[in-house]
């Protein structure tokens, strides 16, 4: 399947997303099957929808694509491996083509902490500072051929998180010694995605997501303080439940 910039627009428009919004993006171009213009038509067309006076928003984390895991690494359990990139880099991160496009856009303003985010339009520089703008602007997000896994917001509610669960992924002295943190990101053991589908399907259930298919991709367009909103009130109140601890 063909899809045009046109189609583009006319799929964002119809899913919600509006002239003025602040909206956090994910996106897996491959998606959508063939996109005429390649990645720079997909952003233009989230420009003109969304215009200067609202603002886009997508992870700029400068991780590379995951590595295989090799004999060693699978002797100690490690299911996640990329290196850390100089931000100079044009190396293909795991954000992904149109994520990796969009941040050397002229107009785009790009942060410069540790988990970087690249931002366009309205309060730009407030906005590649992270994602807290975003939420007291009671923004949206637009997951294009992702799921809620790519939703980094959730990540801002996660102050609280017990310490069972974070030793789900946490890499032992060992791992740590063969891949440095200033060099490597590396998880280990498999990670709890289910907890975090527990609250999508939640949200489906509520009714925050709307979808569509524009191409070939399975689009999603929420509130984010809405479905954020499950989560923090799970680990609140349950977390060793959701993440199947108890």
């Amino acid at each position: 399947m063909t899809v045009s910039q046109q189609d583009l627009e006319d799929g964002f428009r119809s899913i919600g997303l509006k002239k003025g919004m602040y909206v956090e993006v994910h996106i897996s171009l491959s998606s959508f099957g063939h996109v005429e213009g390649g990645a720079p038509a997909v952003i233009a067309a989230l420009k003109n929808v969304v215009t200067p006076g609202g603002a886009i928003i997508m992870t700029a984390f400068p991780f590379s694509r995951r590595l295989e895991p090799d004999e060693q690494d699978l002797k100690m359990n490690i299911s996640v491996k990329m290196r850390i990139l100089d931000p100079a880099s044009e190396e293909r991160t795991d954000m992904g083509l149109i994520a990796d496009t969009f941040k050397r856009d002229a107009e785009v303003v790009l942060g410069i902490d540790q988990w970087p985010v690249a931002a366009w339009g309205a309060e730009a520089e407030l906005n590649a500072k992270g994602l807290s703008n975003l939420h007291q602007k009671d923004g949206y997000a637009l997951l294009l051929g992702v799921d809620i896994c790519r939703l980094t917001s959730m990540h801002y509610v996660e102050g609280e998180l017990p310490e069972e669960v974070k030793a789900l992924t946490r890499p032992s002295d060992e791992v740590r010694k063969r891949y440095p943190e200033s060099e490597w990101y590396v998880e280990t053991g498999t990670p709890p995605s289910y907890a975090w589908y527990a609250i999508q399907d939640e949200a489906f259930r509520r009714g925050y997501f709307a979808g569509k298919t524009i191409g070939n991709s399975r689009c999603l367009f929420c509130k984010v303080n809405e479905v954020i909103g499950l989560y923090r009130h799970a680990l609140e109140t349950d977390p060793l439940g959701l993440y199947r601890l108890r």
